[in-house]
């Protein structure tokens, strides 16, 4: 092949098949060289060649100088996947190591080879032009070789991140089921997830579809994430340490999502269910996530629902009679009332509307309401069954 000729994805079929029976009487010197030089001078194989790694290292050094030379010999045939190179690549990933000391092994045994076999190749007097073509030959088919190497590799952590993903579930559905969850037993899925207990966590309650596993990865492995029968959410730990509430709010921003109270571990599903309940009855706001240490009051009127619209029905019964509209714009300003402190020009300013639009509306709930506005029990009651109202009514 000249020396300005385009490179072939498989320069082996450019070589002569006779080239086959003058390179393999070299091949058992060259293992045997490729094998010593890579545990001399690859710093995390320098280790005697014996056990399980001296058997494979032996086993995928013979294979691939074999295959090598039948490919040559029989140039109709590919570099067949092998269950050696890839199983090599998942070595190194299960061995926590990354793939650089296995690509310097196999640039090492190119090295080798081509120094062996070009010696060889020139001892029986082939053409020089063969040379170069060998060279190409040689390390193309190592990259082919490597490739399978990373193939294994990926589906080792492929096959890692899913059993730790599995694991992290399992925990998380150990954490929020208060029927079965013990510290025993949780600090053991713990361990197995890779996963350290904190002394704190909370719940954040995400709305349906939303994706739990971007907030983990904006805030951190730490964060446990998972979908429940109720939506997704994350268990966050030690929400109050430093900088963490900063953090927390920025990777919420723009989603919908409510934060549970700050909890024991064990205590998971009591940050969460709060949390679930207050993304469900208040409308999330954008620009930041709803607390529930922030609607405590507004969580237990939503508690409260059945009593409050007795009290309601009691109190606000004088006012059955009215259109639904006006029924509602009297109880708005009734509630703005009550809550200002008797203000009309506060509550004119609340509504957006005039301040004597707010008197003539005064005037007809004293009409119907007479001393029960008088009455400071009777006051508390209204402004209970009101919030109640406003709570349950439709955003």
């Amino acid at each position: 092949m000249r020396a300005d000729a385009p490179a072939r994805d498989h320069p082996w079929e450019d070589l002569p098949p006779e080239l086959a029976g003058v390179l393999r009487p070299a091949l058992p010197g060259l293992a045997e060289a490729i094998i010593a030089a890579i545990a001399e001078q690859i710093p995390e194989y320098k280790r005697p060649i014996e056990g399980a790694f001296g058997r494979g290292l032996r086993v995928g050094v013979v294979d691939a100088l074999e295959r090598f030379v039948r490919l040559i010999e029989e140039p109709h045939l590919r570099v067949e996947e092998s269950p050696v190179y890839r199983a090599l690549g998942r070595g190194e990933m299960r061995a926590g190591r990354s793939l650089d000391s296995l690509q310097a092994a196999y640039r090492l045994g190119a090295r080798l080879a081509w120094r062996h076999l070009a010696d060889a190749a020139t001892a029986a007097e082939l053409p020089p032009e063969t040379l170069p073509t060998l060279a190409e030959a040689i390390f193309a088919y190592i990259d082919e070789l490597a490739a399978q190497s990373v193939e294994g590799y990926a589906e080792a952590q492929s096959l890692a991140a899913g059993e730790r993903s599995r694991r992290r579930a399992r925990l998380l559905e150990l954490l929020l089921d208060e029927a079965v969850a013990d510290r025993e037993s949780v600090e053991t899925a713990a361990a197995r997830a890779g996963w350290t207990v904190p002394r704190t966590l909370a719940a954040v309650a995400l709305e349906r579809g939303a994706d739990a596993d971007a907030l983990a990865r904006r805030l951190g492995p730490d964060v446990l994430t998972g979908r429940t029968a109720d939506g997704p959410c994350a268990l966050v730990p030690d929400p109050a340490g430093p900088g963490r509430a900063d953090q927390l709010e920025a990777a919420l921003r723009g989603r919908a999502a409510a934060i549970g109270p700050l909890v024991e571990p064990l205590q998971a599903a009591a940050s969460l269910r709060p949390a679930r309940r207050l993304l469900a009855v208040v409308r999330p706001d954008a620009a930041r996530a709803l607390r529930v240490d922030d609607h405590l009051a507004t969580l237990a009127l939503d508690a409260a629902r059945e009593p409050l619209a007795a009290l309601a029905a009691r109190r606000l019964a004088p006012l059955r009679a009215r259109t639904a509209a006006s029924r509602q714009r009297l109880a708005e300003t009734l509630l703005a009332w009550l809550e200002l402190q008797g203000s009309a020009p506060a509550v004119a300013r609340r509504l957006h509307v005039h301040p004597q639009t707010v008197r003539y509306r005064l005037a007809r709930l004293r009409e119907a309401l007479g001393d029960q506005l008088d009455d400071p029990q009777a006051r508390f009651e209204l402004q209970l069954a009101l919030r109640a109202e406003a709570l349950a009514r439709p955003s």
